[in-house]
């Protein structure tokens, strides 16, 4: 049986950005785990068009081709991982647009949170965590917060993630909360599907 999948988002698009660097950090520290599986996901693979459809897609999904590749990779996966900058004390609009092309499809599956720059993008977290429960994920606790200080020094001093020992400590507790719940609610998924296929 196939182990449960997770995507590790990656948030931002610019140029030169550090999440693609951290996500692959983090993508290394999930090496030999048995409970769940992770795969790296880059909105860069997702150009969608800023959103301006006729109703929410609570009521009719987005039809283009670009959010139907979005929402069937949103929906393939049992949780996420949302790697995330903070811009002027809030997420990146490349991903709030492409959380406003779904509604459905995270529904009932756990999303983590790995924040970087100001205060370890703790306000930009805060916001992302309403947006979750809005389209029915269940956040969790524990998450992963670079702070300026090590930020700048994994940006531009030449640092790496193995400098600050505490990232790799609350890496290990947030994959390990989010294993939990990512196999308890896909538990929960799957019989609710045995069930209405029953009736």
């Amino acid at each position: 049986m196939s182990l449960p999948k997770i995507g590790i988002i990656i948030s931002t698009t610019r140029e030169g950005r550090f999440g693609e660097r951290a996500a692959k950090w983090l993508k290394q520290l999930t090496a030999g785990r048995t409970d769940v599986s992770f795969e790296i996901v880059d909105l860069r693979d997702y150009p969608l068009p800023f959103f301006d459809a006729p109703m929410s897609p609570r009521f009719k999904p987005v039809d283009s081709d670009a959010a139907r590749k979005w929402s069937a990779r949103i929906a393939e996966l049992d949780g996420y991982v949302f790697v995330t900058a903070e811009y002027n004390r809030a997420i990146s609009g490349v991903l709030k647009n492409a959380l406003d092309h779904i509604y459905f499809e995270p529904a009932r599956k756990p999303a983590a949170f790995f924040g970087y720059g100001a205060v370890g993008a703790a306000r930009a977290i805060e916001q992302l965590r309403l947006l979750t429960v809005e389209l029915g994920m269940a956040p969790t606790r524990s998450g992963v917060h670079i702070n300026m200080e090590p930020f700048l020094g994994l940006l531009r001093d030449a640092k790496d993630f193995g400098d600050f020992p505490y990232l790799a400590e609350s890496a290990t507790v947030m994959l390990d909360e989010l294993g939990w719940w990512t196999k308890t609610l896909k538990a929960g998924r799957d019989a609710d599907l045995a069930q209405a296929e029953a009736a």
